[in-house]
């Protein structure tokens, strides 16, 4: 069994239009909602093998602050370029190729490749948008990330911090 949760980065800012895209932090809306979905995380009893974040900043921050809820280390948390700006083919390839040895893994980054992959695995319902600091987790009934697919596939939740506010 393989457990995949995708989460898109919390809000971030635009204040400072002197940052590029990759380097936007949170604003105080996001800083506040990523310690909320890692708390649900946490009721949930949510445990992570893996937490890999995209390189830009807002992705950076929103997965250090869950990952601070659901007491895992921050320091553990892989940062793949790769992740930004990536397409959904490419992210389920990445995922795919995650090692196995990983059984529950998080997965950071930006719609809409996060939407899309979500939308493309998850047999029971069509979601719109992941919005900010949203999450989708999955189950998949194998033992190999490579073997994942919308044929073995739970949506376990869809959920996002507007739920909770």
């Amino acid at each position: 069994m393989k457990t995949l949760y995708l989460l898109r980065h919390a809000k971030s800012s635009w204040k400072y239009e002197e940052l590029s895209d990759h380097d936007r932090p949170l604003n105080k809306r996001g800083r506040t909602d990523a310690p909320l979905i890692g708390q649900e995380l946490l009721e949930r009893e949510i445990k992570l093998d893996l937490v890999v974040s995209s390189s830009a900043v807002r992705a950076i921050t929103t997965a250090t602050l869950v990952a601070k809820e659901l007491n895992f280390a921050p320091d553990k948390i892989g940062v793949q370029e790769e992740l930004y700006l990536i397409s959904s083919e490419d992210l389920l390839i990445f995922v795919q190729s995650l090692p196995d040895e990983y059984n529950h893994v998080m997965v950071v980054g930006h719609n809409p490749a996060f939407t899309e992959l979500a939308n493309q695995l998850s047999p029971d319902k069509s979601i719109a948008n992941i919005p900010t600091a949203g999450i989708v987790g999955l189950s998949f009934d194998c033992s190999y990330w490579g073997q994942i697919s919308k044929d073995n596939a739970k949506l376990l939740f869809f959920d996002f911090p507007k739920n909770y506010r």
